[in-house]
């Protein structure tokens, strides 16, 4: 004997019942004995519970969708019995037109009474399934089932607790069995329904069908209970918020228990309960995927068992907090007993329990709906004690959210709880509560509700996907960086994911005027006519606004621009846990005070601010700086060229060459500002100078660094470029001199940015063929550091320290970094 149940989902239109009906063919050729529970049509049951408000508030709109749920059914009847002959059609419309007289005239009477009772409500859900049940009933006997339809309220007795009835099972066990033994063929059962001992319609609480197949079940001693369903089994998460969530083949009762009691909505509660007293294993399967092979849950199948500690991530989405809490409760025996003997009184139901070692406070969950309830109720037990001040009136926190990590595996082993904690923290998630059993088969966090989604993918993704990772990117700036680095990215996708494990998600981008959102991931193929044609206008503010609602894990900031407004919302950025990667010097050259705090607030919020494109684009100056001051060396020297537009102007000049030349053949290779003066002037220099003089830990501001003038003070007097060049060409024998001297030394110029001790200084300088800078060329980039372990022989970081391609890569080496 093999007990199945469909749901909602499954009997959501005509065309899946048929589909659910190819399923069943295959199992009553392949089974000796075979019973099916049905649940009502997909949504039904909130339209009758809609109808019964309606008729109770006195709403006689209610009439017309009374017709629309009457001709769901009546059309469903129509398509599934099309070849049947008139006398089998006739009957079963007779029957089904009787329901729905007897349900019009208790709506009436509803209306009527402006009430709707616990007792007349159960009556009216009860019309789903009898009606969905028995019309599949008769297509099944259409198509060569011999099918006996079973109104549950037959067989299933229960007390008159209406909306969520108990049920007696010695009476119910017994009923089934003789039932079953007097009827051979394969019974439609009616889910959700059952009835007391005098006949009155009872409901068995919402997901009951599910119960009710249990309660067949294990009544009958079935070979197993199968549940099917729209998803392939039990998921490690909820798979509308987590994308890679996946199916778990083999789980144990205990652990079914769990997830569904947090949140896991493939099963309903009570139904582990009469499979587990009968060891009968239940399966989940999927409707519009037969041939997977679902989840099994019960004993047995270990070798089918995916290796991990944990089994899957159930979730809350919206809970209240509340906290008893007072010098009142420290050493008193009982209190514990008469909070929650309180709370029980009131029918408040309670999610978690957690209570402090101090004794002093003990919290717990229960759903919006009971929150005042359950204050009002310990307020009252407690009201001797909240008047003498020994405890504080209760508090309710609200909007938060309860996930649950489960899985037997999770017993005895450590780092768990650090490894999920690891996980929120990281991501900016921050724990309300705690609570997890001796038993150690679950570990319970309560979250703020707004970020319930980005907390169940960092936990999914560190337990499940701990080899894997998926960055999520927000990038503003497409010009020549930002495009070409979206062009490394794409390019790069495939070899990250293949070899390490690493994908690369843009899912924000913008320019000057437009951006666009897509949290599944941008198409990087086609980002430029997407954003081309967006909708959105882009402001700084709407699009950090915009990252903060997304709310998503492991997310990063990109900023291409050279923009102030930009890196003024770095802060902002941080504060809500997202990283950032940038080649903006802005902010790292900004105040002193405002570098620190941004470091400070990284740190505070377990996320990177990175900008190792500051100085010397690709060049890994700035890491390589950080490694050795880490490592525990000490600088004692910072020599850098680190302007590629001046590395090239003075690798260049030579004697017999005019040096407003050098600067107008610059200019035409783009290798400028388009005003010189603005790399000339070295404020440029300066920033990056200042940079790496923070980075080795030394306070300073912009205007600490002595910088000698390159070009005489009326060259900066001009209003144009032109007359700018002008203005140099009679300064050109000024130069030829510093040239010739040097190169009668045998000396080469160099622009050359220093930090020696805590002095810093940029200037132009004669070096010898002895120092690294005099072999220089192109537009290369230079730093040399002398420090204590590189003292004899200095450390040289030589390359190229311009340009789109090296600053791109810069900044994408930087992001798979923080992967």
């Amino acid at each position: 004997m093999k007990v199945l149940k469909f749901g909602g989902t499954s009997v959501g239109s005509p065309e899946t019942i048929a589909a659910l009906i190819e399923i069943l063919k295959k199992y009553y050729a392949e089974n000796a004995r075979l019973a099916v529970v049905f649940s009502a049509f997909s949504k039904v049951t909130d339209a009758l519970i809609s109808l019964a408000d309606k008729a109770g508030r006195g709403d006689n709109s209610y009439l017309a969708d009374f017709e629309t749920v009457k001709n769901r059914h009546l059309d469903a009847a129509e398509t599934l019995l099309a070849g049947a002959t008139e006398k089998f059609k006739s009957e079963a419309f007779a029957h089904i037109f009787h329901n729905f007289n007897d349900l019009a005239g208790v709506l009436q009477g509803i209306f009527l009474l402006r009430e709707v009772s616990p007792r007349s409500l159960d009556f009216v859900c009860s019309f789903g399934e009898r009606n969905s049940t028995y019309i599949i009933s008769r297509a099944m006997q259409l198509a060569g089932i011999p099918t006996d339809f079973l109104d549950a309220r037959e067989v299933v007795r229960t007390d008159a607790q209406f909306n969520s009835a108990r049920v007696n099972f010695p009476e119910t066990n017994k009923n089934i069995v003789d039932y079953f033994e007097k009827n051979p063929n394969v019974q439609a059962i009616t889910g959700f329904i059952g009835s007391t001992a005098d006949g009155l319609t009872t409901t068995l609480g919402r997901g009951g069908s599910d119960y009710t197949a249990a309660i067949f079940g294990a009544a009958l001693d079935a070979e197993a209970i199968e549940i099917w369903t729209d998803v392939d089994g039990v998921l490690t998460a909820d798979p509308r918020r987590v994308k890679k969530a996946f199916t778990q083949p083999t789980i144990s009762y205990r652990e079914a228990m769990e997830m569904s009691h947090f949140g896991a909505k493939v099963i309903y509660p009570p139904t582990i309960m009469p499979a587990l007293t009968k060891n009968i294993p239940i399966l989940i399967k999927n409707t519009f995927h037969p041939d997977f092979p679902g989840t099994f849950i019960g004993p047995g199948q270990e070798e089918k068992r995916l290796p991990g500690a944990i089994t899957g991530i159930s979730s809350i989405n919206q809970i209240c907090l509340l906290t008893l809490q007072g010098s009142g409760l420290f050493g008193v025996p009982g209190i514990s007993a008469r909070l929650f003997g309180a709370l029980a009184g009131a029918g408040v139901n309670v999610v978690i329990i957690t209570q402090a070692s101090s004794e002093s406070s003990i919290t717990f969950a229960v759903s919006p709906g009971q929150a005042e309830l359950a204050k009002s109720a310990a307020e009252k037990e407690f009201l001797f004690e909240i008047r003498e001040n020994l405890v504080e009136p209760l508090r309710i926190e609200r909007d938060l959210s309860v996930v649950a990590v489960v899985g037997e595996n999770m017993r005895y082993r450590p780092g768990i709880a650090g490894q999920l904690f690891q996980a929120l923290g990281k991501n900016g998630v921050n724990i309300v509560a705690i609570a997890q059993g001796s038993s150690e088969l679950n570990i319970t966090v309560v979250i703020s509700a707004h970020h319930e989604t980005k907390a169940l993918n960092a936990i999914h993704e560190a337990f499940f996907l701990s080899d894997s990772k998926t960055l999520n990117i927000f990038i503003v700036g497409v010009g020549l960086i930002g495009s070409t680095l979206i062009r490394q990215m794409e390019k790069q996708a495939k070899y990250l994911s293949e070899k390490r494990n690493l994908e690369i998600r843009v899912v924000g981008l913008a320019n000057s005027r437009q951006m666009i959102f897509n949290e599944n991931g941008l198409d990087l193929s086609i980002w430029e006519s997407n954003l081309k044609s967006a909708d959105h206008h882009f402001s700084i503010s709407k699009f950090v606004g915009e990252m903060k609602k997304m709310n998503l894990p492991n997310a990063i900031f990109i900023d291409n621009t050279a923009s102030a407004e930009v890196a003024s919302f770095y802060e902002q950025i941080l504060d809500a846990s997202i990283s950032i990667s940038t080649p903006n010097k802005l902010a790292a050259s900004g105040s002193f005070l405002q570098y620190i705090k941004l470091k400070k607030l990284a740190e505070k919020r377990g996320v990177s601010w990175r900008f190792e494109a500051n100085v010397g684009a690709g060049l890994p100056i700035i890491s390589t700086l950080g490694g050795l001051i880490q490592s525990g060396d000490k600088i004692l020297k910072i020599e850098g060229v680190l302007s590629g537009t001046l590395s090239f102007i003075f690798n260049n000049f030579k004697s017999g060459k005019k040096f407003s030349e050098i600067v107008r053949q610059a200019k035409a290779l783009g290798l400028t500002e388009p005003d010189p003066r603005d790399d000339l002037s070295g404020s440029d220099v300066r920033r990056k100078l200042l940079i790496l003089t923070r980075e080795s830990g030394i306070k300073m501001e912009e205007n600490d660094i002595q910088l000698e003038p390159l070009l005489p003070a009326a060259c900066l007097e001009p209003d144009t470029v032109e007359g700018f060049f002008e203005e140099l060409e009679k300064h050109d024998g000024h130069f030829e001199r510093l040239i010739q001297i040097a190169e009668n030394e045998g000396l080469a110029l160099r622009f050359v940015a220093k930090l020696e001790g805590r002095n810093a200084s940029i200037g132009l300088q004669k070096v010898s063929q002895e120092h690294p800078f005099f072999f220089l060329s192109g537009t290369d980039n230079m730093v040399v550091f002398t420090s204590e372990r590189y003292r004899e022989r200095p450390l040289v970081v030589r390359g190229p320290g311009a340009g789109a391609e090296v600053t791109a890569a810069g900044v994408f080496a930087e992001v798979i970094g923080m992967g």
